[in-house]
């Protein structure tokens, strides 16, 4: 991210910093993937302190929440979707481990798994990234490749 941008940006404006995934969106490199290594704690503590449905409502506000601070912080920054604004990650991360059973190797399995889909974006990801603008543009990808991560993660526990 150029200096410009970043001058936009304040960690104490509490919308940029839910945007920048705890401030973890400014990382040099692999901002996703220091996004999404951010919704870990947030993941590990609702698996293991709330029930499925406050889980549930969590991930839900998270994400629908998430298409406003997105959407403001990328129109602080005068940018669509900066690779800093990481918590569309968050609530992907969210969205791929409801109702798995949390251990270090389903924490792994589904932090792969959802890189695997964000990174890739097969289809419809891939649509939905170059067509859909705005709030939602950003997070939809993200919600979408959790979903399809969240499948894959359910399915291979099934198969185990």
């Amino acid at each position: 991210m150029d200096k410009q941008i970043r001058s936009k940006l304040s960690l104490l404006n509490p919308v940029h910093f839910l945007a920048l995934g705890f401030g973890s969106g400014l990382a040099g490199k692999m901002p996703g993937t220091f996004g999404t290594l951010a919704a870990l704690p947030l993941v590990v503590l609702l698996s293991h302190y709330a029930s499925l449905p406050v889980y549930l409502i969590v991930t839900v506000m998270v994400s629908v929440v998430g298409i406003w601070i997105c959407g403001k912080t990328a129109a602080d920054m005068g940018v669509h979707d900066d690779s800093s604004i990481v918590w569309d990650e968050v609530a992907g991360m969210l969205i791929t481990m409801i109702a798995v059973p949390l251990s270090w190797q389903t924490l792994l399995a589904g932090f792969v798994l959802f890189r695997f889909f964000d990174i890739l974006k097969p289809w419809p990801i891939s649509y939905l990234d170059k067509h859909v603008h705005g709030g939602f543009g950003i997070m939809i990808d993200d919600v979408l490749a959790g979903v399809f991560a969240l499948g894959v993660l359910h399915i291979g526990l099934a198969v185990i």
